[in-house]
């Protein structure tokens, strides 16, 4: 039994996942700024272009945010003239979700600045080291609730 009871930040997982986290999220932040996104409204665009979801329910868990967040952001997007809601089924009960062209447009300009943040991070690791550190990462998530209030 160590004698040691001195807790190492810098030996800690949660730091390092932690400021690892930071400085990607910051990299890609600045990024998005120039566009006025953030990280939800982008993978919002993402959820509704790219994967064709257009119920919040099914966006909040895509994203994996809680539906409050997702709900605070398709009100700012549709603010600023990137989403138009609308009723799905006729009776106002469901609502659905669609991009307008500066959604459409926002999408295509954010594209490249995420990839090229991807690639910046992935190209410090090798095919293997990142497909591994993708299926840690998951097993670290695994059997924790995931919906968060912001990413």
């Amino acid at each position: 039994m160590s004698t040691d009871n001195k807790y190492r930040l810098h030996q800690s997982l949660g730091y390092q996942l932690s400021l690892t986290s930071r400085l990607q999220e910051r990299r890609f932040d600045d990024q998005l700024k120039t566009l006025g996104l953030t990280r939800i409204t982008w993978c919002i665009l993402l959820a509704v272009e790219n994967e064709a979801l257009v119920n919040p329910s099914d966006i909040a868990r895509f994203v994996g945010i809680d539906r409050t967040a997702t709900s605070r952001a398709l009100r700012q997007m549709e603010t600023g003239g990137i989403i138009a809601r609308g009723s799905g089924k006729g009776d106002g009960r469901t609502t659905t979700v669609a991009l307008t062209g500066k959604g459409r447009e926002l999408h295509r300009l954010a594209t490249p600045m995420a990839r090229d943040n991807a690639q910046h991070w992935q190209s410090k690791l090798t095919d293997a080291e990142t497909k591994e550190l993708c299926r840690l990462m998951g097993k670290l998530r695994a059997g924790e609730d995931a919906a968060l209030k912001r990413l």
